[in-house]
């Protein structure tokens, strides 16, 4: 049996898209464009995903498959929870980094832009949600993911990554301090402390 040429397949798909398009456009149809390509995004991330699960080759089709799967889930999502589409969405495409990971422990880097891409979905959904200053969740965010390329297995122990994470994880916790002006105060502290020190250890060589 001849296999049938992907183009085709495109082909129609495309077509069904555009007349139900066209139909809601005409008032016969409510959000079923919506519901067609979140099924068609499903259907292709579990053909993406099957190729992921069963070939150690084809570890690149995670990327595709978690993406895929975060589109289509974010199109079933009802109204009210609209404003977790940025976490639907960006946590999908980050969790195919995370699975490109946990599959191969060797390729340690999928955990920093797993971790950044998840990290987005909350701050996007802390938006939409409540009326905060996210910029110290976002560091902090960043912080515990090169906190956890530091403690998780890899192929040798990167040690290198705590600079990073403390930095961050500290920047966090200052832009975040709920106390108003409290991190300006903190940091001009930090400059004199760090100033003094240099000074005293050049006295000391004296």
């Amino acid at each position: 049996m001849k296999r049938i040429d992907f183009r085709v397949i495109l082909g129609v798909l495309l077509i069904l898209g555009g007349l139900i398009l066209l139909f809601e456009r005409m008032g016969f149809l409510t959000n079923a464009s919506g519901l067609f390509w979140g099924l068609v995004f499903g259907v292709a991330g579990c053909v993406f995903l099957y190729m992921f699960a069963n070939d150690r080759a084809s570890w690149w089709a995670a990327f595709p498959a978690f993406t895929l799967l975060g589109l289509s889930a974010s199109s079933f999502l009802p109204p009210v929870l609209d404003k977790f589409d940025g976490l639907v969405f960006l946590g999908g495409i980050g969790l195919g980094f995370w699975a490109v990971y946990f599959t191969n422990r060797e390729r340690w880097w999928a955990i920093i832009p797993g971790g950044v891409l998840v990290t987005l979905g909350v701050v996007s959904t802390l938006d939409e949600l409540l009326s905060i200053d996210t910029g110290g969740i976002f560091f902090l965010g960043l912080g515990i993911t090169f906190l956890l390329v530091a403690l998780l297995p890899g192929p040798a122990r990167m040690t290198w990554a705590y600079i990073p994470a403390v930095v961050l994880i500290v920047m966090g916790l200052l832009t975040g301090v709920p106390f108003f002006g409290l991190g300006d105060y903190v940091w001009s502290a930090a400059l004199i402390v760090g100033g003094l020190i240099l000074v005293y250890l050049y006295f000391r060589r004296r």
